[in-house]
């Protein structure tokens, strides 16, 4: 097969992961509207049990009572029901979660065979190696968890991720510039595209730990019955501490990243700092999670204000990967574009 028909191979896959990513996505809401009209069911089960458990103390036993019902506060939806794992939107949406995975990275192997080098040198390829981590991610949250809502959201932005790579950020696979070619390029940018896929999760978590805590509160804008789905979130609280261990991980990986490229810069240019608007944008998204690790583990800063800090870093985030990469003259003026 010839380089050439290796990039269309690709890029065929690419298109193929993004509309099995679409399927998931269905699913995933499918399943969480399912969620949403067992709400009255489970709350009558749940006050029944509460009940009973008061009558049972009246009467002197010592029985306790314990609520496993998907929509128990704080509960992770599902996690002991069931019926849940009788769903067939659920069944549907982690194989097909799965199926898109392994479209995705077969996508990206046959662009590195294509292209000669790891498939990371532009926009395009970063766009489609960092939602290959986010889904990754996503599959082994879900392993431990039954969370559709963040199967919604991370699916959701994977396939706008692809739809935006083909459409805005494509070119065809070729090689790189000679500062590119490097084994540098495998560590420094391979570890960067990891920690975002990981921020991106992260962010999303975030996210409905906001929407959450604003349903709870009783937010006039959420209290309508299009937000009911929030009342099968975890507690604001649990979503957030998976946030900060994804954050956390996110975090070390940026720190090598920060590193390499400083190992790297000296490599190929003969100084470890310039301040080109990459370098510059790369220290400020580390200071910004670093500001948020300190604030959330030794300052007390939980809640609301530590989700808008993770929303903060993950805007800088795409603003380095879009604005920097696009309007930006420097060094690494990569985009391809």
């Amino acid at each position: 097969m010839t380089t050439a028909q290796l990039g269309d191979l690709s890029t065929g896959l690419v298109w193929a992961a993004a509309t099995v990513y679409t399927v998931a996505l269905v699913a995933y809401t499918l399943d969480l509207a399912r969620l949403v009209d067992r709400l009255p069911a489970a709350r009558a089960a749940a006050a029944t049990a509460v009940a009973a458990g008061a009558r049972t103390s009246a009467t002197g036993a010592t029985t306790a009572v314990v609520d496993r019902g998907p929509t128990a506060p704080g509960a992770f939806a599902g996690s002991a029901d069931p019926g849940r794992r009788r769903s067939k939107a659920r069944g549907i949406a982690r194989s097909t979660t799965v199926l898109g995975l392994l479209l995705h990275l077969v996508a990206v192997v046959t662009r590195g065979l294509a292209a000669g080098r790891a498939p990371w040198a532009n926009m395009y390829e970063f766009t489609l190696v960092g939602t290959l981590v986010a889904v990754a991610v996503l599959l082994t949250v879900l392993r431990r968890r039954d969370l559709p809502f963040l199967g919604v959201m991370v699916t959701g932005v994977t396939v706008l991720g692809l739809a935006a790579g083909l459409l805005v950020f494509f070119i065809q696979a070729d090689g790189v510039q000679p500062a590119l070619d490097s084994y540098w390029l495998v560590i420094h940018v391979g570890i960067a595209i990891t920690s975002t896929g990981i921020f991106t999760v992260a962010f999303a978590a975030s996210v409905l730990q906001l929407l959450r805590d604003s349903r709870a509160q009783g937010s006039a804008a959420l209290a309508g019955n299009g937000w009911r789905w929030l009342e099968t979130v975890p507690r604001a609280s649990e979503l957030e501490a998976l946030s900060f261990r994804l954050n956390a991980v996110g975090f070390v990986l940026w720190t090598f990243t920060l590193i390499a490229g400083a190992i790297w810069a000296e490599h190929a240019w003969g100084r470890y700092w310039g301040w080109d608007p990459k370098e510059v944008w790369t220290f400020v998204i580390w200071v910004v999670y670093a500001a948020y690790l300190h604030a959330r583990t030794t300052r007390g800063w939980a809640g609301r204000r530590a989700a808008w800090f993770v929303i903060v870093g993950y805007a800088c985030v795409i603003a380095n990967f879009t604005i920097v990469n696009m309007f930006f003259d420097g060094k690494h003026s990569y985009s391809g574009l």
